[in-house]
């Protein structure tokens, strides 16, 4: 389909009606929505004109006030004003901030790694541990290897790691805090 001067007029004059692009295609015949645009672009029309409506109560933004918080809530809040840019003013606006507790790492203490015997995938057995170790795509990466218990994939110590009951989970959490 070739852009003649009369198609190209007659896209011009519906898209100042504020034709959406698939109407004017429809209208046109054998061009696609997309082929529409792309026309438009290239002969950098402006933005069609919308149906209803006036420019200015398209471009108040309505705010969202939410509730009231929880007294409980307020005290791991700050507030911080930002200035942030909009359109050619600049303007001042209070935000909410929730801040966060700093959570410090303690080693546990007593804890026995087994020495890894270093096995490649083809080396793993049904009674052998296959926790990986380091990277996949690193040559130095392996699996452990020590003796699994029958119904493991994991020898002991990397079966403490992988399946641990939810109650410790929750008691260590607790001795964290």
């Amino acid at each position: 389909m070739n852009w003649t001067d009369e198609r190209v007029e007659k896209l011009k004059k519906l898209w100042s009606e504020g034709l959406s692009a698939s109407q004017i295609a429809a209208q046109l015949g054998g061009v696609s929505r997309n082929a529409v645009i792309g026309k438009v672009h290239r002969l950098s029309l402006p933005g069609r004109a919308k149906a209803g409506g006036t420019a200015a109560a398209a471009r108040a933004p309505k705010r969202n006030t939410s509730a009231p918080r929880a007294p409980n809530y307020a005290s791991r809040i700050a507030t911080r004003t930002v200035t942030r840019q909009q359109g050619a003013t600049m303007l001042k606006e209070e935000i909410e901030i929730d801040l966060m507790e700093e959570v410090r790492y303690r080693p546990a203490a007593n804890v026995v790694v087994p020495i890894s015997r270093r096995l490649g995938l083809t080396e793993l057995t049904e009674r052998t541990c296959k926790w990986p170790v380091g990277d996949p795509l690193k040559d130095d990466f392996h699996f452990c290897g020590c003796d699994s218990p029958d119904s493991s994939p994991y020898c002991s110590y990397h079966a403490r790691l992988a399946y641990q009951p939810v109650n410790e989970r929750r008691r260590t959490a607790a001795r964290a805090n």
